[in-house]
């Protein structure tokens, strides 16, 4: 019984602890980079913009947005928007963020398939997230097989979004390191600096992605064994 609860326990850990570490480490990396300049000398808007009219992007607008690494691409309104920080500095890490949000955007352009499957599951997996833990609860409490097996199913959807963000995520960071190095925002040792941003953003995925799957998991364990019982 006591080795359970502790194993339960160490399992709770390592839910927070995963996240937590991928937290700092994209906090730590951004923060040190974001004080070294680019040979460049562009701000973050500088090499999006230079980025999306070399690609012919040019319908495509920047915005600054609140904020501290709240940049994102809006497939909707075809929008860049950078954090107030990225969107003037002309740092390392601004320009790897802001290569990173236009690799989305070039994703859109070319109807990458990965961006439309997730951009598909946004309704049922926002949902699934919000609704799956209470109809799981509720399974367990009121013991009812059916209300936590269709908990885990909509939280197979949640997974699943999770799961497909991970080669967009992934995909996106590649073709920014693609076009800063042939655009000539960064030059030479850069390289090997930037990507350490872009790889770090990427932890914050992964730990999502290996935490879901973890509960997920959990879950289908725990209703195989009441069905069992």
């Amino acid at each position: 019984m006591l080795g359970g609860f502790g194993g339960y326990l160490i399992y709770l850990a390592l839910l927070l602890i995963i996240p937590i570490w991928a937290q700092s480490k994209v906090k730590n990396t951004y923060k040190k980079y974001s004080k070294k300049a680019t040979s460049s000398y562009m701000t973050g808007a500088q090499v999006a913009r230079k980025i999306l009219d070399e690609n012919g992007l040019y319908h495509v607008t920047i915005e600054e947005t609140k904020g501290t690494l709240s940049d994102h691409y809006d497939p909707r309104k075809k929008v860049v928007r950078l954090s107030t920080g990225n969107y003037h500095s002309q740092s390392m890490a601004a320009s790897a963020v802001a290569a990173h949000e236009v690799g989305h955007a070039i994703q859109d352009a070319e109807d990458y398939a990965f961006l439309r499957f997730r951009s598909a599951l946004v309704p049922v997996a926002s949902f699934g997230s919000n609704i799956s833990f209470f109809l799981i609860l509720a399974g367990i409490l009121l013991n009812m097989g059916g209300l936590f097996l269709f908990g885990i199913i909509f939280m197979s959807a949640a997974v699943l979004f999770q799961l497909v963000t991970l080669p967009v995520e992934f995909d996106a960071s590649n073709r920014a390191m693609a076009q800063l190095v042939s655009s000539g925002v960064i030059r030479n040792n850069e390289e090997r600096e930037t990507k350490k941003v872009l790889n770090a953003a990427a932890l914050t995925y992964v730990a999502a992605a290996l935490v879901a799957v973890a509960e997920l998991v959990r879950f289908i364990l725990m209703y195989v064994a009441s069905n069992n019982d």
